[in-house]
This record gives C-alpha cells, structure tokens and sequence, in this order.
C-alpha cells in the first residue's frame, strides 16, 4: 500500500518517546505499511529492529553533516515496497483517515501530491497504542489543545512514485524546501491535495537543542539561506493553500478556492520587485491580504 519514510533525530531521552509515537502510529495505518528510517543517528538501528522499520543508513549529507532531501528520497525510492510514498517528520503522529485519503486519492490520479497542516501539541509520554481508544483520545486532546499550524509549514507529503526524480541538495529541517515540493509539483501538473481540514496529523512539540544556532538555524542560518537560493525564491509563494484540490470535513474531494493564491502570488511579487518607496505600501497589502485570506478561511470550514 504505502512506503512511509522519514530522517530522524537522535533517539534520546523525549525525542526519542516522540519519534517512537510517530513511528508506531505509522504502523498502525493498515498491514501494507513499510517504514523506512534513513540517517545513521544515534539509536536509529535500534529504533528500526524493535518497530519492524527497515534502516538505510547511508544518506549523502551537506559539509554541515545534515542530511540531503535529494539522497532521501532517492534512497526512498531505490528501497520502497510500494508506488506510494510519504515523507513524513519524525515527530508526526498520523491518524486512519490518513490513509483513507490515500486510497481516494490513488482511486482517481496516477500522479499527485497530497500535503496538509499539523497540528502542535505537548506529548511528553508514550502513548498506549493498545487501547482500542487511542486515536480518539488524542484527536480530542488535539481539538481541545493543539494548534494549527499555518500553511507554510510542511510536515508531510505523500506522493505517487516517480514524481520527484532529480531534486535540489536541499539540507532537510531547514526552511524552503518543502514549499519547492509543491512548486515543483505544481510545475509538473500533478493535482496537489490540501487535506487540513479532514486529516488530523499532530506533531508533538519538541526545542531546537539539538541545532547549533537553535530555532535561529531553520529560518536564518547558512543552510537555510542556501535552501532558498536553491528554490529560486519560489519557497515564499508556494505553500498548501496553492493545492488546486482539498477534502472537505466530511471526506470529499473537491476544488480549492484559488483567487486567495494568486492574489498572494501578485503581492509577494511586488515585495520582490517594488522600489523601497513602494515597500510600505506593499507590506500593508500583504498584512490585509492575510487578513482577508483568514476570513475566507473561517467561512470555507464553517469555523467562527
């Protein structure tokens, strides 16, 4: 059914109970599930044997020593059971209606993208997965504490196989390279699938420790910086509100509302391109822009 992969963290202390979270909740999505972890970290090979993952352990990194998405998701690709494949952050937790998805979307297209929001919540504990009621405990956990992360931010992407062939040297966890993902999608003519509003994916929040500079280092740091050379300067337009699909709240799939996007396109346009006389004015459009953008938002899913 599907290949799940993902490059994680070192296994110690609480990075280590939510890896093993995420992980296991990949597991339990159906039988026809392969979990690749790539990255030689500490405890992955031990991570790997005791939640039936496979290890790959030789990924090409940059002269940071962080990991290229280019040699994941070949080593994906090169080591996957099935044609679906999903990019996954360590620190996800996934839920079944994600791989409902799946098979509605695979029943339609042969080739697609399908991404969505996170949702950020405390998990300091190891979850039972044996308790029959463990999906909906944490769903309401989520709808009660978490919050959405916004569409910028790009935690997971399940994709036909074939689709992403020769990629970037993009340094993984670092800023801009997932919003590449949906550009180059995008380019390629792939329906690209929001599915926030069915999907419930919560990502258990975690600090930046284990980066040198911190938090800092994804946004600001040389890889990053790097990264957004690399995307050409498409990182900042393209982001899950460009998918052209979504699945509504009750499952369906049906057409994305697209002016939102390309009146945001045109403004980023304008922030790259304006005279510095003309940046005032060009932030004000994009702060009301925003603005706007959320209204919508509110009264497509019947919130507020």
């Amino acid at each position: 059914m599907i290949t799940i992969f993902t490059t994680p963290k070192p296994f110690r202390g609480d990075t280590k109970v939510r890896q093993y979270n995420a992980i296991r909740s990949w597991k339990r999505l159906c039988p026809e599930v392969q979990a690749l972890l790539i990255g030689d970290e500490e405890g992955t090979d031990r991570a790997a044997a005791e939640l039936g993952a496979a290890h790959i352990p030789d990924v090409e990194g940059n002269e940071y020593g962080t990991p290229l998405v280019s040699s994941i998701f070949a080593l994906a690709s090169e080591h996957a059971r099935y044609r679906l494949l999903c990019y996954v952050n360590a620190d996800i937790i996934l839920t079944g209606r994600f791989i409902w998805c799946a098979r509605e979307i695979t029943q339609r297209w042969s080739r697609f993208l399908m991404v969505g929001q996170r949702w950020d919540l405390d998990i300091d504990r190891p979850i039972d997965f044996s308790r029959p009621d463990w999906e909906e405990e944490l769903v309401s956990e989520v709808m009660a504490a978490g919050k959405q992360m916004s569409p910028d931010g790009i935690d997971y992407l399940l994709f036909s196989k074939g689709l992403y062939r020769e990629l970037p040297r993009f340094a993984v966890g670092r800023a801009g390279w997932d919003n590449w993902m949906v550009y180059r999608a995008y380019s390629l003519g792939a329906p690209i699938v929001n599915a926030s509003a069915f999907v419930t994916a919560a990502h258990q929040n975690h600090d930046y420790s284990h980066l040198p500079e911190g938090i800092a280092g994804v946004w600001e740091g040389p890889e990053a910086l790097r990264n957004r050379e690399l995307a050409g300067g498409r990182y900042s337009i393209f982001t899950i509100e460009d998918a052209n699909f979504r699945f509504s709240k009750s499952g369906c799939i049906e057409r994305q509302f697209i002016v939102r996007r390309r009146l945001r396109r045109v403004v980023a346009a304008a922030m790259d391109f304006s005279p510095s006389w003309a940046l005032k004015p060009a932030r004000k459009a994009k702060e009301l822009l925003g603005k706007w953008r959320k209204r919508v938002w509110l009264a497509g899913t019947g919130s507020g």
